[in-house]
């Protein structure tokens, strides 16, 4: 059966990139040597990875994939930190005390 891996790197600017891959030591091999000049994290190496989860199902770690790229800066950490019970106040807006 084959796995798909949602995967998030730390880059050197600390910003986060989340990629997925069926091959997550090849895909991080890519990032670290700078295989793809035009790609998010060629300028933004040393990476690390920082958190990984693993899907048997292409559509939900797709899915998964797409959410977390949409996350601020804070969930993201809250979920590398394996701060689940964070997450959904994380995903809350602040519109002031009025």
């Amino acid at each position: 059966m084959r796995t798909y891996i949602v995967y998030i790197l730390k880059c050197s600017d600390n910003t986060y990139y989340t990629g997925i891959t069926s091959d997550l030591i090849e895909r991080l091999e890519s990032h670290q040597n700078g295989k793809h000049k035009n790609s998010y994290t060629y300028y933004r190496r040393p990476l690390q990875l920082v958190y990984h989860c693993e899907f048997t199902d292409p559509n939900k770690a797709i899915l998964t994939e797409k959410q977390i790229k949409k996350w601020s800066k804070k969930k993201k950490e809250a979920l590398i930190a394996g701060e689940f019970d964070k997450l959904p106040n994380l995903s809350k807006k602040n519109f002031g005390s009025n």
